[in-house]
């Protein structure tokens, strides 16, 4: 069974990132959740980076606000898909620091990059990802996906019906 590791930079991510893991959960996926700060605990990362694929993790979901260099640091040692979550922190410039600093990867290290706070996209991203070689997973996402256009089909219904 595959599994995504959700890491963010601090705690007071946890709100943002939650989206991301309960997204997961609900499509069944295995998922560790831990903080990793590229600047407070640049050891950890390291370890956690290198080491990501090695403890059976398909893809990592990194969230970051502010410099955001978790996201790209951990896709500079990591062999996996990353995907980078920008989190509108308090110290931040109205989130643009942190959506710049994942999106503008150099050459040669990706970073899939979702919307500010847009950890439920990241989860359904990696639940996409882990579903192209996953039919359990796969079929899912689609399950979920025909519920997404179910709601609009009935919510042109009722508008429809009030006029």
């Amino acid at each position: 069974m595959s599994k995504v590791a959700v890491v963010m930079g601090r705690t007071s991510d946890l709100p943002v990132m939650q989206e991301a893991i309960d997204i997961l959960k609900g499509f069944d996926i295995e998922v560790d959740v831990d903080i990793v700060s590229a600047h407070r605990t640049p050891e950890k990362l390291d370890d956690f980076s290198k080491n990501a694929h090695k403890n059976g993790y398909s893809v990592i979901i990194a969230g970051a606000g502010g410099a955001a260099h978790l996201p790209g640091m951990v896709a500079s040692m990591s062999p996996l898909p990353v995907i980078g979550v920008p989190v509108k922190s308090s110290n931040s410039i109205d989130g643009w620091d942190s959506v710049l600093s994942i999106l503008q990867m150099p050459g040669g290290v990706p970073v899939a990059t979702v919307a500010l706070n847009g950890a439920k996209n990241a989860g359904i991203l990696a639940a996409q990802i882990l579903g192209s070689s996953d039919k359990c997973v796969l079929d899912k996402v689609i399950l979920y996906k025909e519920g997404l256009k179910q709601k609009v089909i009935d919510g042109a219904k009722s508008v429809s019906a009030k006029k």
